[in-house]
């Protein structure tokens, strides 16, 4: 290996030991409130752990003693604290310090994994080739944890009317609303009797009942959540027929979501055509530069150059920046808000 390759290694592995220490020696924990949000959060038995398939890396990572001192660091800080919330968002049995561990293996993963195959592709060694796997896998975990957010929320507002009525239902019998919500998390399926598990929970230990539906609405994100959580607590605080304000919102979430399957209908093509202006050009780029690195050579060279760069490299950066905005622009016109 080169010694530009080395040189490029060492110092980020510098870089991110160095960012360790720094959070590692500052600030502190708070062990009631740790308690407290774990009780809170707990799931209701250790089946439902196995079957979401999380305990066994969870229970690795817990078991070491410098990633739990991490953790009580990283929680007092703000980028701990949006970081818990998405976790907690993607039904992750992670912690914050887990996570970030996880990522850092990302990041030195991808640039060994393209090592290992510049066994047989020897372009994958050079330094911009580390660059961007370096790049992909400090993309990776992110992405990952957008997309089980999104598939959760998606699965929440999905059953989320019928969820609903079944509250309006229990009212109409002569139930309490806590004896409705308990109701809905006996007969529904994750992620609603999760979260409505969990309101009953912080309830149980003296949680104000619109505080509780305040954080459900806070963890979850959703619209349609927030519409009935803003309902219940009016209704709480003037008296009405809560059953008939709840079939009323069934109704609107109904419409809603109908109304959005239909808009992803109609704009599927277009929303493809912006993914195909995004990507495909920068998925030909990267086969030209593994499977013909000396095609993309003369997109390097001097001269000609401009700004004191190689010409190749500013027309590379312009049309980049180009492609993202097109790119930008089709998910702006196809995002329609209902």
């Amino acid at each position: 290996m080169d010694p530009m390759t080395l040189a490029v290694a060492g110092v980020a592995a510098a870089a991110i030991f160095l960012i360790a220490i720094g959070i590692a020696t500052s600030g502190g924990g708070s062990g009631v409130s740790a308690r407290l949000e774990r009780y809170a959060s707990a799931r209701a038995s250790d089946a439902e752990a196995a079957e979401a398939g999380q305990g066994g890396i969870a229970d690795l990572l817990q078991k070491s003693v410098a990633l739990a001192s991490l953790n009580r660091v990283v929680e007092q800080r703000d980028f701990g604290a949006n970081l818990a919330r998405d976790i907690a968002r993607a039904d992750l049995r992670l912690k914050p310090s887990e996570f970030l561990a996880i990522w850092a293996a990302s990041i030195f993963g991808v640039p060994f994994l393209f090592i290992l195959l510049s066994l047989g592709l020897p372009a994958l060694r050079s330094p911009l080739a580390l660059v961007v796997g370096a790049f992909i896998g400090f993309m990776l975990p992110r992405f990952w944890l957008g997309r089980r957010k999104s598939g959760r929320l998606n699965a929440f507002n999905k059953n989320l009317p019928d969820t609903i009525t079944l509250l309006a239902n229990g009212l109409r019998a002569g139930s309490s609303f806590l004896q409705a919500v308990e109701l809905v998390v006996r007969e529904s399926r994750p992620p609603i009797s999760t979260e409505f598990s969990r309101v009953i929970r912080e309830v149980n230990l003296g949680l104000p009942f619109e505080q509780a539906m305040e954080n459900m609405v806070r963890r979850v994100k959703s619209e349609d959540l927030e519409l009935m959580a803003t309902a219940i607590n009016i209704q709480h605080t003037v008296g009405g027929n809560l059953a008939e304000i709840l079939d009323s919102i069934a109704f609107t979430i109904r419409e809603r979501v109908r109304i959005k399957g239909e808009i992803r209908t109609l704009t599927a093509q277009q929303r493809l055509s912006g993914y195909v202006v995004g990507f495909l050009p920068i998925a030909l780029a990267g086969f030209l530069f593994v499977a013909a690195p000396n095609f993309m050579a003369p997109m390097f060279a001097k001269p000609p150059e401009a700004f004191g760069l190689p010409l190749g490299v500013v027309i590379l950066a312009v049309g980049g920046f180009m492609m993202f905005l097109g790119f930008l622009f089709i998910r702006k016109i196809v995002d329609i808000e209902v």
